[in-house]
């Protein structure tokens, strides 16, 4: 073995040949690390990225719910068909891993016609009903919101353990509830299980609203607990697009749960 005969291994030439083998393996492997591509650096999401987002998203919206408004009478397929693509759509950017701002803008546009559609509905039927919709809706969110930012509310694991089972409760109640109106039931009552009495006067619907509205303030704060953490963490500046969203699902809930309630006062 030349490698373990020492009149090779004390030969110049020998040498000289590992030497430069080394330093050519060397040189190779240096060259790879310069080479190698550098772990990605992403730019860390803020608070004020966020909220630039989430105005764009509002914006959208309101946009959409104008055309929404205008062709409600005209057109109500449109604003009935914008619910349920505005549904797939929330399924969509609530499941999916990543963020994407093409598909947040989609919901926005969409949900907006909705929106629009079914608030002219309430409008006619109830005048007025719309503006003390909106104007209940920017009290919930401007309170929570201040809440929050004193630090008087926080989101905890308890109570968002309630918050989920409640949410559960609600949604297969709304579907019981939506079969009861199809089918005619609780005497006919168009609101359902809604409008009948709790008491004299005071109908389910009253009951259940404001129990909804104090789900959906909640759900207000895990959506400003969310945008508080990411920032703290340093999360990618994409998530700045899921708070946008979670903020705009929660508020849109909001507002028509208070646009029914007042309805059901109204009726």
């Amino acid at each position: 073995m030349a490698g373990n005969n020492p009149a090779f291994s004390r030969n110049p030439e020998f040498t000289r040949g590992t030497l430069a083998t080394t330093q050519n393996i060397s040189a190779e492997q240096l060259g790879e690390m310069y080479n190698r591509p550098s772990a990605p650096v992403h730019e860390p999401m803020t608070m004020e990225d966020t909220i630039v987002k989430t105005v764009v998203s509002f914006i959208v919206l309101v946009a959409g719910a104008g055309v929404g408004w205008i062709t409600a009478e005209a057109m109500p397929f449109l604003w009935i068909g914008a619910a349920l693509v505005a549904l797939v759509l929330a399924l969509v950017n609530i499941f999916k891993k990543k963020p994407s701002p093409a598909l947040v803008l989609a919901y926005a546009a969409v949900e907006g016609v909705f929106i629009g559609g079914i608030s002219r509905f309430y409008e006619v039927m109830f005048p007025g009903v719309v503006v003390q919709a909106v104007v209940a809706t920017l009290v919930v969110v401007g309170v929570t919101l201040a809440l929050f930012a004193s630090g008087k509310i926080r989101a905890s694991k308890k109570a968002t353990k309630v918050f989920m089972i409640a949410m559960v409760g609600y949604a297969v109640f709304s579907l019981v509830n939506l079969g009861i109106m199809l089918f005619g039931g609780a005497g006919g009552n168009p609101w359902g299980v809604r409008g009948m009495d709790i008491i004299p006067g005071v109908p389910w619907g009253v009951v259940i609203g404001i129990f909804v509205v104090i789900l959906a303030a909640y759900s207000l704060v895990l959506d400003f607990d969310f945008i508080q953490k990411g920032v703290q963490n340093k999360a990618p500046k994409q998530y700045a697009w899921t708070g946008a969203f979670g903020i705009m699902l929660t508020v849109v809930w909001l507002y028509l749960e208070l646009l029914r309630l007042f309805a059901i006062l109204r009726d």
